[in-house]
């Protein structure tokens, strides 16, 4: 083997041996036409016209950014339009007062720029020094770590650029900066920052930061003071002096160090100020002021979940936000959560609390929302959007009959309605009573478990989880069972989702998801972000006709009839969730989802917390259903009516009697009129009958004579 490998060293060695001259000369050539061919140079003036062309650019996208509206968008506060684009509120954060660079304190602004950029006054936009280090920071860290960037920089980035991390956003931020500094002066500039910025605790704004945190004006502030707010920029919320006092002194600290390293302070102020102990006094500062705070609060959130938004950004660059929403229909709904003889009395000062949600089918944009009632703090939990509650019989149509019909069955189809076990799950119909069969229609009308389940284990559990996949409702790995026919999940569902599901019904088996968001405009002009609704198929026509028109029978003569409606076609489900507690009869959630053709409301109602205390007596038709139709007659007469396309099955049923009540009629009309013409035609016959017994008897008789006078002759 060595031998072997020896012997191919040898020849490769020989060939290479040979070859070398012919290699040499066509590197030499390579290299002579290099030379005389310029390539280098070509390549370096090729990087160099790159580099010339892409400052270019972002120079032309500078140029055209209309920066010299930002210190009126900078003053303005966040908009609010509905779907018809009218103003529906604005949100107020009080940074909007402000202060001018005058009333500031030196002490105040040099605390600032000693921390934030010392050679603010000395550079045109932005910093060569700090760019080269920041610059290679990031190049040893491999990613965009941050740094380097100048006042005015970091005004350009909060007021017209996102928070995103990359070269380009740099390079972006750095040409604004240039074009910024061009239009305002250092003053002006400075002044713009320190009223927008933020300082942690909902504080925007260096005045309003100084009340939050001390309880006076910023021009009352000490060196010390306003050394800390000046620290606090770093990181405002991981730095907050009413979490962490300690790391927000210790970076007051470095403020102050890097003050009297720049002489803004002299020694002598620099030893007191560093002694002085910070007392802090929350004196409010900034509050958060809109009208519609729940929808508001689900715009925010639905800005920052989906389209990647900070709240910092939204609330403060003076954005315009475009919704779906209809201030009628919000209205409305804020009305009815007012009246609390609407819900059912708490217990203790323990609120019955319930959430929801009004759409529309086709477009899926939300139309009005309402997240709770009693107190509410900014952004807090809505139960329109954030609940996860178990939906009860509101999954029937999801998980069962929509599968059900898809694979053949028809809406009055024969169910098994009897007590049976499925493994170690045995599904009780409420009443306890069961009929043996049942036709679908009417297991759905009056919400019977049993048969719901047999025909979700006759169609099999996977088709029914399949159809909750299509309508959007999540479910965990723990779902995979039976009981989600009925609305046994692990974490549940939010009244949002459940409507997204329903539209799909009155959406002829198309699913669009649910938003309120259609674009933000940013203060100078530029679409931050459009949404661009995605519909798909769930299920065909046919089939979400037939849940239609039993759910047309719900609302008509079933366990949601409470909430019908005079001259009003209204489909809809109940659902209940039961208490875990056998000596104890009342429920734990209660919904109800309804839609009409251009309209799909759901609202759940019950405890945050339920206990043996704290839960809702009596069933879904005496507290869930009158809210719904409350709901309902207030929001109605803003919306335009509109039909459905089917009747009930109760409907139908009553056409086709009708059908056969006129033909047994017209049977019996022609039955008779045949018996009247028989017995006119029946006293003809007997006239000529009559007739022709007498003709016979004369002519019987002339034979009868004849017959004589033959005889006798």
């Amino acid at each position: 083997m060595n031998a072997l490998l020896q012997k191919i060293g040898d020849l490769l060695k020989a060939l290479f041996k040979k070859c070398k001259p012919s290699i040499i000369r066509f590197w030499e050539s390579i290299k002579r036409f290099w030379r005389e061919k310029h390539i280098t140079k070509i390549l370096l003036l090729i990087g160099l016209l790159f580099i010339l062309i892409t400052m270019l650019f972002f120079a032309f996208m500078a140029s055209q950014a209309n920066v010299q509206s930002l210190k009126d968008g900078l003053q303005q506060s966040t908009v609010i339009y509905d779907k018809d684009g009218v103003v529906a509120t604005n949100i107020v954060t009080h940074r909007t007062d402000g202060v001018t660079v005058d009333d500031l304190p030196a002490h105040v602004k040099n605390a600032v720029i000693a921390i934030e950029d010392e050679r603010f006054y000395k550079h045109n936009g932005f910093d060569i020094k700090g760019i080269t280090r920041a610059f290679f920071k990031n190049l040893f860290a491999g990613r965009i770590t941050g740094g380097g960037s100048t006042l005015t920089q970091q005004l350009t980035k909060n007021a017209l650029l996102s928070d995103e991390r990359t070269y380009k956003r740099k390079i972006e931020e750095l040409f604004l900066a240039l074009e910024i500094e061009k239009h305002y002066s250092k003053d002006e500039i400075l002044q713009m920052y320190l009223n927008q910025v933020y300082f942690g605790s909902g504080a925007w704004g260096i005045n309003q930061a100084s009340k939050r945190y001390y309880d006076k004006d910023i021009g009352s502030v000490t060196i010390s003071e306003a050394a800390l707010l000046a620290g606090l920029l770093q990181a405002p919320s991981a730095l907050d002096p009413y979490q962490n006092y300690e790391g927000s002194i210790k970076r007051r600290n470095i403020v102050l160090s890097k003050m009297k390293e720049l002489k803004m302070i002299t020694q002598s102020e620099y030893n007191e100020a560093i002694k002085d102990e910070i007392r802090l006094k929350n004196g409010g500062g900034s509050f958060i002021e809109r009208s519609y705070p729940y929808y508001v609060d689900a715009v925010l959130d639905e800005a920052i979940k989906k389209y990647g938004l900070t709240q910092d950004e939204i609330l403060t660059r003076g954005y315009r936000i475009y919704t779906e929403m209809d201030q009628n229909v919000q209205a409305a709904l804020e009305k009815v959560y007012k009246q609390d003889s609407l819900f059912p009395l708490g217990k203790g000062d323990v609120l019955v609390q319930s959430g929801a949600v009004i759409l529309q089918p086709e477009t899926g944009g939300v139309l009005g929302l309402v997240g709770g009632r009693g107190d509410y703090m900014f952004r807090g939990f809505n139960r329109a959007t954030h609940l996860k509650a178990q939906p009860g019989s509101t999954m029937k149509p999801l998980a069962v009959y929509t599968p059900a019909l898809e694979e053949g069955y028809e809406v009055d189809s024969l169910l098994v309605d009897k007590l049976k076990t499925y493994g170690d799950y045995t599904p009780e119909n409420f009443s306890k009573t069961y009929q043996g069969e049942v036709k679908m229609y009417e297991a759905l009308e009056h919400s019977l478990n049993a048969p719901t389940i047999w025909l979700l284990d006759q169609i099999g559990l996977e088709k029914g989880l399949d159809a909750l996949k299509r309508f959007g409702i999540p479910y965990e790995q723990e779902d995979k069972y039976l009981g989600i026919g009925l609305g046994g999940m692990h974490k549940g569902v939010s009244p949002l989702q459940l409507a997204e599901a329903y539209a799909v019904f009155a959406n002829e088996g198309k699913r669009t998801e649910g938003y309120l968001i259609t674009k933000i405009v940013g203060p100078t002009g530029n679409i931050i972000v459009e949404n661009k609704t995605k519909t798909t198929r769930v299920t065909s026509k046919d089939v979400a006709n037939d849940i239609t028109s039993m759910l047309l029978n719900v609302v008509e003569t079933g366990t949601g009839k409470g909430t019908k409606l005079s001259g009003v076609e209204l489909a809809g489900k109940t659902g209940t969730t039961q208490l875990p507690y056998k000596d104890i009869n009342g429920t734990k959630d209660q919904w109800f989802v309804g839609y009409t053709p251009n309209l799909v409301g759901a609202v759940w109602l019950g405890y945050d917390k339920t206990d043996k205390n704290h839960y809702i007596p009596g069933s879904s038709s005496d507290h869930v259903v009158p809210l719904f139709r409350a709901m309902m007659k207030e929001v109605l007469p803003h919306i335009e009516a509109e039909h459905f396309d089917v009747v009930s099955v109760n409907g139908q049923l009553a056409g086709e009697t009708a059908k056969k009540k006129i033909t047994k009629e017209n049977i019996k009309e022609q039955a008779e009129k045949i018996e009247e013409t028989l017995k006119e035609e029946s006293a003809k016959w007997k006239l000529v009958l009559q007739e022709a017994k007498k003709d016979l008897e004369e002519v019987s008789e002339k034979v009868e004579n004849k017959l004589r006078e033959l005889l006798g002759n």
